[in-house]
């Protein structure tokens, strides 16, 4: 791992930056549906949008997508923490960056930006994580434990018909638990379902606020 990990002070990587996936500029409404603010919030939808605040200040874009279905609103924060409190032994690092190879390969900038902020936040090198936005499928690490959860998550999201019993025996042979293998194929479907909320619904903006990308869980 310590071959994509920098550390705070590391004033090497400090002008090198990350690449960011494109948004097309057609694209500069939030939604292609109407969605309701959280001035105009009630009910469900109000105390949805005021549990996201809380941490964050405000609900997300995201969250403002499915707006319309004020429970679905709900039960999509609901998925969201528990998603991310999965008590595998996978690291912060590694759940991550399953989620961000899915997002690049589904072609979704919003997710794809906030996770590389977030990846950013807890050390990634800047350089690697370049080549994980550029291409997932001929990215290497140096760390074969996450090179074959990078590739896990490849296939898993690329062509899932195709994943077998002996991908998962690979993740075996590098040290993952029955748990851990469990909560990285939940990082990839989840992202694989929030991918295609976004993207089917006309949310292309990025994030480019940390604060956005690393505070979203409500708690």
């Amino acid at each position: 791992m310590n071959s994509i990990i920098r550390g705070p002070g590391d004033a090497g990587n400090s002008h090198t930056p990350v690449a960011r996936p494109t948004v097309c500029e057609d694209y500069t409404a939030m939604a292609w549906i109407r969605t309701i603010p959280w001035s105009e919030a009630g009910g469900t939808l109000k105390d949805a949008y005021d549990w996201q605040a809380k941490r964050l200040g405000e609900p997300t874009e995201y969250t403002q997508l499915g707006s319309l279905y004020p429970e679905l609103v709900m039960q999509r924060l609901q998925l969201y923490k528990c998603v991310e409190a999965c008590p595998s032994g996978l690291t912060p690092m590694e759940r991550q960056m399953a989620a961000l190879v899915t997002s690049v390969l589904n072609e979704t900038p919003h997710c794809s930006s906030g996770l590389l902020l977030k990846l950013e936040s807890l050390g990634a090198d800047r350089r690697f994580l370049d080549h994980v936005a550029t291409d997932p499928r001929t990215t290497r690490s140096g760390d074969p434990r996450l090179d074959a959860i990078i590739e896990y998550a490849v296939k898993l999201t690329l062509t899932p018909g195709e994943v077998s019993q002996e991908d998962v025996d690979a993740l075996r042979t590098h040290g993952l638990e029955d748990l851990d293998i469990l909560d990285l194929n939940n990082m990839v479907a989840y992202y694989c379902y929030t991918n295609r909320v976004a993207n089917g619904l006309g949310l292309k903006t990025t994030i480019d606020s940390a604060r956005e990308a690393t505070l979203a869980l409500p708690v």
